[in-house]
């Protein structure tokens, strides 16, 4: 199984059994798409040459030795999931169904999925990605040896999309070893094992293109990118250096791309594995304040110095944060010591404090640094619902306004009728060139709370040609900035 990125949106496939060749062949394979070798920029790994016993050198790969270690540690990955259907209602034109005995609800239908795993442990937990096993009423997995045994899911975190599943060989089995992704640099030599269609033990050959890689696909992202080949059912598989340590889990692929695949870093898997063997799942700190990267028009309208730290949109009511004395339009450059160069370091920050640990706080308010400290709490999993579409509009700024009552905000998901209601953007707005979207409320305008329309519309008046708006909808705050 593999995740698709188009573009860097996740989607999760699987493939339903086919009776033609083809399709048997590739059933229960997640979605993917395939990558091209390209010609390495930097030199690769020395060559060894030995006699081949007429006379000439043969040339060994420096992999050879390399796969041959690590290719007993990598399984497939093996789920079947029962999903709802209509299919017998589409393969029947409706004048003729009441001929038949169609079913007029929604049938049961077991699909096949598959992907890779790495073995953690002599005791058989197993590392792998959460899409290949979410929704699963059954897993199998086999070794690199043919031998196939029943798993059972351990633990999984969405968040991460990480996973991990057991089986019993009453054996010690072949465990990875587990490397140091903060340690690796774009340029260096990776090798991907997996089984991309059904194909065990494969393995291609790339270099990390990059590190950090932010691609929407969850709010703790800090991918690995690489160009080795990876295909689907290579989710849930290795990503190793040179030494044969595993440094990352390969999880998502650009599908129109070639040469751009993207694996979690193992070091943040590391410190999940403890609690998704021991609880099931992973807890997480929580700070309670909604949080966004600075761009350089945010920086200018907020009078910053520098567009480093992480921007505060909004402080959830008697959370942490506010306890602490954080507010809307601070910005955090330092947490528990270390420095907050974005807003996506710091989710990663915060979950990874011990909860009721007090963490001191460096904010930036007004242009002066300021020190507090915050109590973590846990992190409530919960989310909420999207916000309505509203009607087509027109204006200066692309902006129909609506009042808000606290019906609206309800059905919106909000916790209160702060502000203003969006109705509609205009196409090729201002607005919409923001990303404001129907639905959207406005608390502020230039740092100055909205009551009413009214009110809105007077404090835009005279705001000239750039506006900096507070903006929330059900999923929080966040500030943008308009340009007419």
């Amino acid at each position: 199984m593999l995740e698709r990125i188009n573009p860097f949106k996740k989607r999760i496939g699987t493939m339903a059994i086919a009776g033609v060749a083809l399709g048997a062949f590739l059933a229960g394979l997640a979605v993917s798409g395939s990558f091209d070798m390209h010609a390495r920029a930097s030199a690769g790994p020395s060559a060894v040459y030995s006699e081949n016993g007429i006379g000439q050198p043969a040339v060994t790969s420096p992999f050879t030795a390399l796969a041959e270690k690590c290719i007993p540690s990598v399984v497939n990955v093996k789920v079947n999931k029962v999903e709802k259907t209509a299919f017998g209602e589409m393969q029947i034109p409706a004048p003729f169904r009441d001929f038949f005995n169609v079913p007029r609800t929604p049938q049961d239908r077991t699909v096949q999925g598959a992907g890779s795993g790495v073995i953690i442990s002599k005791d058989g937990y197993i590392l792998t990605n959460n899409h290949v096993v979410d929704g699963a009423k059954e897993v199998s997995v086999t070794l690199a040896d043919k031998r196939e045994f029943k798993a059972q899911i351990v633990g999984r975190d969405p968040k991460t999309d990480l996973a991990i599943v057991k089986i019993d060989a009453n054996e010690n089995l072949p465990a990875a070893s587990i490397g140091d992704s903060d340690q690796m640099k774009v340029g260096d030599w990776v090798l991907a094992i997996g089984n991309p269609f059904g194909l065990g033990n494969t393995v291609t050959s790339g270099i990390v293109s990059a590190k950090g890689r932010v691609i929407g696909a969850g709010p703790y992202d800090d991918f690995i990118q690489t160009d080795a080949s990876i295909n689907p059912g290579n989710s849930g598989g290795p990503l190793l250096n040179m030494k044969g340590e595993v440094i990352g889990i390969n999880t998502a692929i650009v599908p129109d791309g070639q040469g751009i695949g993207f694996a979690i870093p193992v070091n943040t898997a590391k410190p999940l594995i403890p609690q998704l063997e021991a609880n099931g799942e992973v807890t997480r700190g929580y700070l309670g304040a909604n949080i966004q990267s600075l761009t350089s028009d945010l920086s200018k309208a907020l009078k910053l110095e520098q567009e480093k730290g992480a921007l505060v949109a909004d402080v959830v009511s008697g959370g942490p944060a506010d306890k602490a004395g954080i507010k809307s339009g601070d910005v955090i450059v330092r947490f528990d010591g270390k420095p907050v160069r974005d807003g996506h370091d710091l989710p990663a920050m915060v979950a990874g404090t011990k909860i009721g640990s007090e963490v001191p706080i460096v904010v930036v308010r007004n242009g002066k640094e300021l020190k507090v400290s915050a109590v973590i709490a846990k992190l409530d999993s919960g989310e909420g619902k999207l916000a309505e579409n509203g009607p087509p509009t027109h204006g200066k700024w692309g902006l129909q306004l609506q009042e808000l009552n606290p019906d609206i905000a309800q059905q919106l998901g909000l916790k209160d009728d702060r502000g203003v209601l969006v109705a509609g953007v205009q196409p090729g707005s201002p607005a919409n060139h923001a990303s404001i979207q129907q639905g959207d409320v406005i608390v502020e305008v230039n740092r100055q709370a909205v009551k009413s329309v009214n009110d809105l519309k007077e404090k835009i008046a005279g705001a000239g040609d750039s506006l900096l708006l507070l903006v929330k909808n059900s999923h929080g705050s966040r500030y943008v900035v308009l340009k007419g």
